[in-house]
């Protein structure tokens, strides 16, 4: 377990971006913390090092952002308005998960029990207004 401390939204971004060079297709990203700890933050350089270039936002209302046109596709899930494990079951989360592409889920504790063995775990955290924290649990075999 790595605990990174990050000191502006260009490092979270920059976390993202060079995590992505070490990405294959098929990870799963689950991503934990309060509003404002900075996964979306993190998503967008991840996409960038995935070699997307358009905008990249919170699929807050839509749940679910494809991005495509990269290295490989991007699935960003946002089960943020998703309270009951039901409807996050029925949004066919699992469908993207083991894929070609890299699935980064945002409040991933509402789907913990659909998430796969090899998911990698990311606690985000804002211990002040300024600074970040990111620990790292890598996906397990």
């Amino acid at each position: 377990m790595d605990t990174i401390t990050l000191n502006s939204p260009e490092d979270m971004y920059d976390l993202g971006k060079r995590l992505a060079s070490e990405l294959r297709g098929g990870e799963v990203l689950a991503l934990y913390g309060g509003m404002g700890s900075g996964k979306t933050h993190f998503v967008k350089g991840l996409a960038r090092g995935l070699g997307y270039t358009g905008e990249v936002t919170s699929p807050t209302f839509t749940l679910i952002h494809e991005y495509d046109g990269g290295r490989l596709p991007l699935y960003h899930l946002d089960l943020y308005r998703l309270e009951e494990p039901d409807a996050v079951s029925r949004l066919g989360v699992e469908d993207y998960f083991g894929g070609p592409g890299v699935t980064a889920v945002e409040w991933a504790d509402r789907a913990e029990p659909l998430l796969p063995g090899l998911t990698w775990r990311l606690h985000f955290s804002s211990p002040s207004e300024s600074r970040r924290t990111v620990t790292s649990i890598p996906a397990r075999h």
